[in-house]
């Protein structure tokens, strides 16, 4: 990989930030970008440090006006954009169906599905035009299989899920790539803040074959395995990365 232009939402904690740290190691030239001056302007200085070039933009993928501006400020500053790592995502309110409003769908789905849709259309608008890229948006496995207490999150990943494919296939001719990833239980904040327990957490692992959880950075050595020259025949996929547990 020689020194591409990475975008990365939702990059200041979690998946996101070991992606960004990942490319660096890879010596890419990174826009980090997400919703706190403070944390994304450490986790910037944290990557020049390591010797990448790297920006912080604030960024609410929520807004079509921030994702373009995004966006556009990438290739002004870098000239262009090779990969785009559309991160940004929330587990909403946990809780039944029965639980869930008008609100609480509108919140998760704004960051989870519309912040893909809009990230991924500004993203290719450069890419096609380049005529080559790769996008890597993160799902979850539970975009493919249900999970009690979380429907709208499952429901926003299913979409996540149906955008990626979509939007390959109509792309698949120009060279730009398409893909997502569907983690596991990863040890994130967000993976904390869903199970709310010590022992609901253990009760989670316990369903996964390996038996323990996932690290974030061996969701980012994905990504940036998608990314490479190494994929190049690998667009509409989505690769489920879960010590086991789609396979039971």
């Amino acid at each position: 990989m020689t020194s591409p232009v990475v975008l990365i939402t939702g990059a200041l904690t979690g998946i996101g930030r070991a992606t960004a740290q990942a490319f660096a190691r890879e010596g890419a030239r990174i826009v980090v970008s997400g919703r706190r001056d403070e944390e994304g302007k450490k986790l910037a200085d944290e990557l020049r440090a390591a010797g990448a070039e790297a920006e912080f933009r604030r960024t609410d993928v929520r807004h079509e006006d921030d994702v373009r501006s995004l966006v556009d400020w990438t290739v002004e500053r870098f000239g262009r954009l090779d990969v785009a790592v559309n991160n940004a995502g929330t587990e909403g309110q946990p809780g039944p169906v029965t639980e869930q409003t008008a609100e609480t769908y509108a919140a998760t789905f704004d960051t989870n599905v519309l912040g893909t849709l809009l990230s991924m259309k500004h993203e290719l608008r450069v890419m096609l035009k380049q005529r080559s890229g790769s996008i890597t948006n993160v799902s979850s496995i539970y975009g493919r299989a249900g999970a009690p207490g979380a429907s709208v999150y499952v429901a926003s990943k299913h979409a996540v899920e149906g955008l990626t494919k979509a939007a390959a296939l109509e792309v698949a001719e120009s060279g730009v790539r398409v893909n997502v990833v569907a983690p596991g239980p990863i040890d994130t904040g967000m993976l904390a803040r869903f199970t709310g327990t010590d022992e609901n957490k253990a009760a989670l692992v316990s369903g996964v074959p390996v038996k323990r959880m996932g690290r974030p950075d061996e969701i980012a050595q994905t990504i940036v395995f998608l990314a490479s020259d190494k994929a190049p025949f690998i667009t509409g996929a989505s690769i489920a990365v879960d010590g086991g547990k789609l396979a039971r």
